[in-house]
C-alpha cells in the first residue's frame, strides 16, 4: 500500500482508482471511515445505525474481488444509506418509533445494486420521520446538526446523509427527495446533491412517503462523484412499474465540455423579495461566472410556479395518508394494546407516530374525503399538469433553469418548529421540479456573510442529468476556491 494521505478526504472516483490499482485496500479505507464515525458522530448525529461488523465483512469481500480482478466501479467504496431504504438483515427505521425494530427481509433495488458491486455499507442515516420535514428535526430517534455549525439546522429530510458526506463519515450517500429532501441538506452542508428524473432510479424498497414524488438520489463531495454514483444506480427495475432507468449511463462522458453557447433562465417567481441579500449575491456571482464561460442567462416567468407549493402539499399529504394507513398495529409496524380493534389502531398510531407525520396524515385524509377531493386534490393535479406544459415551453428555448435552493442561510436549530406554515413556504424553491418529476442538481456557489455555504439549483428537462452535470461541473471548476477557502 503506497497511499498515505487522509483516506476520508478521497473522492469516490479517486478511491475507486486507488482500490483498483491496489494502492489501498477496502478494509483500510473502511476502517478509516469507521474510526471517523466513532470520533465525530456523537456530536453531529448523522447515523441511526452503524454497521461495523457488516462493513468489515463487506470490505474483506471487496478486497477479495479486487484481488481476483473482479472490480465493479463502486467496489470497496464505503457509503451510507438514508434509513428509509430497506436493507436485508439491517434495521430500517424511517426515524420512527413505529419501525424502530423493523428488520427487512430484502434490499431496496438501489441498495442491492451497491451490494452486488461490493460497495461497503457503513450504516443507515438519520432523517425526518418518514421523510416528512425540511430540517431533520422531526426524527423520533436522534438529533442531527449541521457539521459546519452545530447551532444550525442541517436541512432535510435527508439530513443524516448530507451530514455524513460533509463530515467525511462516508465517501458518498444516498438520500430520497420528495420535495427537496436531497437538495436542501446538500446545500446547507456545502456538498452536491441530485434529485434525478422521476423513474430514473427505482423506488423498489424505498419506504413510501408520496409515491408519485419520491426519488432516490446521490449526495457526494463533487459533481464528478455524483455523476459516477448515479451512473451505477440509475437502472431499469422490472419490479417497479415506474422505473425506466437512464438511456445513457456514462454520465461522466463530456462532463468537461463547458457551457459555451448554452442558454439558461432564471424564473422570476423564484427570485423575489423573500430571498436574502447573501443568497442573491451568490446567485449573481454564479450567473456572472456562467456568462464569462460563454452562456447567456435570461429572466423568465413560469406563472404556475406560484401555485406549485400548494399543489405539492395537497398531493404529498394525500399520498402520505394512503401510504401510512398500513401502520395500524395490525398489518405492519409496532403495536400498542387495546381492548378493541379501534383502540389498537388509536393507541398505536397516536403514540408511535410523531406530530408532523400525524399532521400530514390528517391533512391528506381530509383532502381525500368525500366533498373535498374535487375541491383540493383534482385542482392540485390540474396545477401539476399546467406546470408540466409551462416547463416544456421553457425547455424548448433554454438548456436549464437556475434558482436558489432556500431563501436564506441555514436557520438555527429548533427555530423551525415554531411556525409550520413559514417552514412549508420555504419549500417553494424545490417543489416545482418535484411535482413534475424533473431532474434538479444542487452544488455550492459561494458562501454567505457568516461563512456558510450557499447552494444553487440547476433544473433540466426530463432525463437531462448528463447535461446538468456538465453545467454544474463548469461552475464547480470556476468557484471551488471561493466555496471552500
Amino acid at each position: 500500500m503506497s497511499y498515505t494521505n487522509d483516506l476520508t478526504s478521497l473522492s469516490a472516483i479517486k478511491a475507486a482508482s486507488l482500490l483498483k490499482e491496489r494502492q489501498i485496500s477496502s478494509q483500510e479505507l473502511t476502517l478509516s471511515y469507521l474510526e471517523r464515525i466513532e470520533k465525530t458522530d456523537a456530536d453531529i448525529g448523522a447515523f441511526i445505525t452503524v454497521c461495523r461488523e457488516h462493513a468489515f465483512a463487506s470490505a474483506a469481500k471487496a478486497d477479495e474481488a479486487i484481488k481476483n480482478n473482479d472490480v465493479s466501479p463502486l467496489c470497496g467504496i464505503p457509503f451510507a444509506l438514508k434509513d428509509n431504504m430497506c436493507t436485508s438483515g439491517i434495521r430500517t427505521t424511517c426515524a420512527s418509533r413505529m419501525l424502530e425494530d423493523f428488520i427487512p427481509p430484502y434490499d431496496a433495488f438501489a441498495a442491492r445494486i451497491l451490494k452486488d458491486q461490493n460497495a461497503v455499507l457503513l450504516g443507515k442515516t438519520n432523517l425526518d420521520e418518514f421523510s416528512m420535514g425540511s430540517f431533520t428535526e422531526n426524527s423520533a430517534l436522534k438529533k442531527t446538526v449541521n457539521p459546519l455549525d452545530s447551532k444550525r439546522a442541517v436541512g432535510g429530510s435527508s439530513g443524516g446523509s448530507a451530514t455524513a458526506v460533509c463530515a467525511r463519515e462516508a465517501v458518498f450517500s444516498l438520500g430520497s427527495d420528495t420535495g427537496g429532501s436531497v437538495r436542501l441538506p446538500a446545500s446547507f452542508c456545502g456538498v452536491v446533491g441530485m434529485a434525478p428524473t422521476y423513474g430514473a432510479v427505482s423506488r423498489n424498497g424505498l419506504i413510501a412517503f408520496a409515491s408519485s414524488l419520491d426519488r432516490i438520489g446521490p449526495i457526494t463531495k463533487t459533481i464528478k462523484d455524483n455523476a459516477f454514483v448515479l451512473s451505477e444506480i440509475a437502472r431499469k427495475d422490472p419490479l417497479d412499474p415506474t422505473s425506466v432507468g437512464l438511456c445513457e449511463n456514462d454520465l461522466l462522458n463530456n462532463i468537461e465540455k463547458g457551457v459555451a453557447g448554452m442558454k439558461f433562465a432564471i424564473p422570476q417567481e423564484l427570485f423575489g423579495n423573500n430571498v436574502s441579500k447573501d443568497i442573491k449575491e451568490a446567485m449573481i456571482r454564479a450567473v456572472s461566472t456562467y456568462e464569462k464561460l460563454g452562456a447567456s442567462v435570461d429572466t423568465v416567468s413560469i406563472p404556475s410556479i406560484s401555485h406549485a407549493l400548494s399543489a405539492y402539499y395537497v398531493i404529498s399529504s394525500a399520498e402520505a395518508s394512503a401510504n401510512l394507513s398500513r401502520y395500524d398495529g395490525i398489518r405492519f409496524g409496532a403495536r400498542k394494546k387495546g381492548d378493541t380493534l379501534e383502540e389498537i389502531y388509536q393507541n398505536t398510531r397516536s403514540s408511535m407516530l410523531g406530530s408532523e407525520v400525524k399532521r400530514r396524515i390528517m391533512l391528506g385524509t381530509f383532502i381525500l374525503s368525500e366533498g373535498y377531493y374535487d375541491q383540493y386534490y383534482k385542482k392540485a393535479v390540474t396545477v401539476r399538469e399546467r406546470l408540466k406544459e409551462e416547463f416544456k415551453v421553457i425547455f424548448s428555448k433554454y438548456d436549464a433553469l437556475l434558482s436558489p435552493i432556500y431563501p436564506s442561510s441555514p436557520p438555527l436549530c429548533g427555530s423551525n418548529t415554531i411556525d409550520s406554515e413559514s417552514v412549508y413556504k420555504n419549500d417553494s424553491f424545490t417543489v416545482p421540479s418535484s411535482i413534475v418529476g424533473l431532474p434538479a442538481l444542487t452544488l455550492p456557489c459561494g458562501k454567505d456573510s457568516i461563512g456558510l455555504p450557499v447552494g444553487i439549483q440547476i433544473i433540466g428537462k426530463a432525463f437531462s442529468e448528463k447535461k446538468l452535470y456538465r453545467i454544474g461541473f463548469a461552475l464547480e471548476s470556476e468557484i471551488t476556491e471561493a466555496c471552500h477557502e
